[in-house]
């Protein structure tokens, strides 16, 4: 039926479950109070046999034409609804002038029990002329004598009128369902209107054209809420566009300069005979600019994969060791600079995740750190933890950063000093790849620095 028709919208799904509920509920309902109209039918016509027993027992008519003449003096036309006899006390009816009155009723052997024992007795009989009779069978004193009545009444008069009843229902339930039908149709499209403008709003929206939004009526309901995250989604998805493809500027322009630079030394180096001194000099030349590449697509590489978490499974990685690795490279990368690199502080502290990668991160804020600092200056590492984090910091005395740029040295290829960068081979990723693995570690990377007095950056990490 499916494939015929096709999914059902969510509007059409809203209506069939609310009129199916309400089905439900209706019939439950209607069952229920079916239920306590009969039980109130048969009180009542328990009640009227009662009274009309009652009204005998306290006549004290002694046969069966006293009765007769007494029942019909009081309750007039209903007098021929009733059926009644009097039995003695063995059970035997006495003989009265109308025995049509008495010819349906009998007397069960638990009627005439309970009647031996002073107590009345309900049954409902089943007659071949009245049909179903509601019977009421009870002693009657008269001195040391006990008489037994009976007095019966046809259930045809409740019977009908529960049948009248039921009929009502079998027609009022289904068009309160089909009402309902149509009313919650009519809600659930109203309801829904805002979703289809939405809809229809997010459409027209491209990834050329991020910048429209979807508008939002100003009621604060669910309906807004969504909007207002879907608003928040496309400006998301507008600043990654933007970003995205200033990394690809960003990233064509760095590609282009060495390649330039090599097409450039190719061409000058063929336009003319040259002596194998100067092919050998363009050839390390052309080896710089190809090293600069590779470097710069490795760290691309690394950049990619950093910010989509890392890679290789995460394993129990012991941090005081791996500082110790990165001053022993720090040392060799600042011999002949004029800075010392030390250790000020290393305390033993274990996190989850990837030790290459985190000694990258750690190895990057070094090199950073050795190539800003000038002769005399110094590098210090240190090591700590402490509130579940473990704290790894770089501080230099190099040139610092002014708090306009502190967080711009986190995107790629930002440089504040290109020639310098250039000179050194950097390729404006080392600081944006250190706080890409710091984050797919749950960590962060902050930097706290002063023109003229050295930075201070301190990598975060969730303890093991």
């Amino acid at each position: 039926m499916r494939s015929v028709l096709g999914p059902l919208s969510i509007r059409t799904r809203l209506t069939l479950w609310y009129s199916a509920i309400l089905l439900g509920i209706l019939t439950i309902t209607s069952a229920l109070s079916y239920s306590v109209l009969r039980w109130s039918l048969v009180q009542d016509v328990d009640a009227s046999l009662l009274t009309v027993a009652q009204v005998l027992h306290d006549t004290g008519v002694a046969g069966q034409a006293e009765m007769e003449a007494v029942l019909r003096e009081v309750l007039g036309p209903e007098f021929y609804e009733k059926f009644f006899r009097l039995l003695d006390p063995e059970g035997h009816p006495e003989e009265g002038p109308s025995q049509r009155r008495a010819q349906a009723l009998r007397l069960s052997d638990t009627a005439l029990a309970n009647a031996v024992r002073g107590r009345e007795t309900f049954e409902t009989i089943r007659t071949e002329d009245a049909g179903d009779v509601r019977l009421l069978t009870m002693p009657i004193g008269r001195g040391r004598r006990t008489q037994i009545v009976q007095v019966g009444m046809s259930l045809n008069r409740a019977r009908s009128a529960l049948r009248r009843y039921l009929d009502t229902l079998v027609v009022l339930i289904p068009l309160g369902v089909a009402l309902a039908a149509m009313g919650g149709a009519l809600i659930a499209r109203t309801a829904l209107r805002p979703v289809d403008e939405m809809a229809l709003a997010a459409r027209r929206i491209t990834a050329e054209d991020l910048g429209q939004r979807i508008s939002l009526r100003g009621t604060g309901d669910e309906l807004d809420r969504l909007a207002a995250t879907l608003n928040g989604m496309l400006a998301r998805l507008a600043a990654a566009f933007t970003e995205m493809q200033r990394f690809t500027a960003d990233a064509a322009h760095e590609l282009r300069t060495p390649l330039t630079a090599l097409k450039g030394g190719i061409e000058v180096s063929l336009r003319a005979g040259r002596s194998g001194e100067e092919y050998r000099r363009v050839l390390e030349e052309s080896l710089e600019e190809v090293e600069r590449l590779i470097r710069l697509a490795e760290d691309l590489l690394l950049l990619s994969r950093s910010t989509a978490g890392p890679e290789a499974p995460r394993g129990h990685v012991d941090l005081e060791p791996l500082l110790l690795d990165v001053f022993d490279v720090g040392v060799r990368l600042a011999q002949g600079t004029g800075v010392s690199v030390r250790v000020n502080d290393a305390s033993p502290a274990a996190v989850s995740g990837d030790a290459l990668a985190l000694r990258r991160a750690v190895l990057n804020l070094v090199e950073n750190a050795v190539k800003y600092t000038p002769a005399g200056g110094k590098v210090e590492l240190s090591l700590t933890s402490g509130d579940g984090q473990a704290t790894i910091a770089v501080q230099d005395t190099g040139i610092g950063i002014g708090a306009e740029d502190q967080e711009r040295i986190f995107e790629p290829f930002v440089r504040l000093d290109a020639a310098r960068a250039r000179e050194t081979g950097g390729t404006g990723l080392g600081l944006a790849i250190a706080r890409a693995i710091a984050l797919a570690h749950g960590g962060t990377l902050t930097l706290d620095s002063e023109v003229g007095a050295g930075s201070r950056f301190v990598l975060r990490l969730p303890l093991a």
